[in-house]
């Protein structure tokens, strides 16, 4: 099996990588690339004395789950471009990796043109941070953790379509407690890699049905420029959002997932 995938070059996104090459013959990754120190270097979010504290913590409880930046295995095959420039190449120079049994989305650019087309031709999952429908648009999981909805923290594998993170819904990862606000969304990440590459490996993703998304249960939508420094500086400072209350993960309504899968 071969697998091709479109993500980042963050800690995260590398361990994905590693995972799936453990699973598949060749792995070809188009990795675009930004700052490794978000908050500090500014790039996609801006860099603030706040950003800098709250991206801190995110960056630490992410190496302590994924490692830090590290080299790849032997049977991946990478493209590195910066983020952004991703609907500018030509299919033609990614031909060697669209030849794959398998496709995936996670942590790329809003893919456009005849890269998208292709793509939902062959089926590909896209890794959407968030409960969907409930929780959509741009970093969903800080938004449902500022909320107390922390039974909205998770992840959503679904369809890759047209619409942002709108494709039907195959399975939610949820994940299990962690006392700590910042691991337990980073914990969520760790459910989607385990969910997707799981169900990959068993096949079983591929008998699973396509549930259309119900735009009319959304929760709560958020946009790049909600996430500011007074936000953060809110979320930081308020006490409640620094422990989670156990008995809300552990209780959570779980009829609300599609086939979900925790870790």
């Amino acid at each position: 099996m071969t697998i091709t995938i479109f993500t980042s070059n963050q800690p995260r996104h590398l361990s994905l990588i590693r995972d799936l090459s453990k699973i598949s013959k060749k792995v070809y990754a188009i990795i675009e690339v930004s700052t490794v120190f978000p908050g500090e270097v500014k790039d996609f979010y801006n860099n603030s004395p706040i950003m800098n504290k709250y991206f801190q913590k995110v960056r630490n409880s992410e190496i302590s789950f994924f490692g830090n930046i590290s080299f790849l295995p032997p049977n991946v095959k990478p493209i590195i471009i910066k983020s952004g420039d991703l609907n500018k190449i030509k299919l033609n120079i990614l031909s060697e990796g669209l030849n794959s049994d398998k496709y995936i989305v996670f942590g790329s650019s809003y893919i456009k043109g005849p890269l998208i087309d292709f793509l939902i031709n062959k089926n590909t999952y896209n890794i959407h941070m968030g409960v969907s429908p409930y929780y959509r648009g741009s970093s969903c999981n800080f938004w449902a953790s500022y909320n107390g909805d922390y039974n909205m923290i998770g992840s959503t594998i679904h369809m890759l379509s047209k619409g942002l993170d709108s494709g039907p819904i195959l399975f939610h990862c949820l994940p299990n407690f962690e006392k700590n606000i910042f691991d337990f969304s980073m914990r969520s990440v760790l459910s989607a890699h385990k969910g997707i590459v799981e169900m990959i490996k068993t096949k079983r993703i591929d008998s699973f049905k396509k549930h259309p998304q119900n735009k009319s249960s959304e929760i709560f939508y958020s946009k790049k420029i909600d996430f500011n420094d007074k936000i953060v500086s809110e979320y930081l400072r308020d006490i409640k959002f620094q422990k989670l209350n156990k008995s809300k993960v552990v209780n959570r309504d779980k009829s609300i997932y599609i086939n979900p899968f925790f870790y």
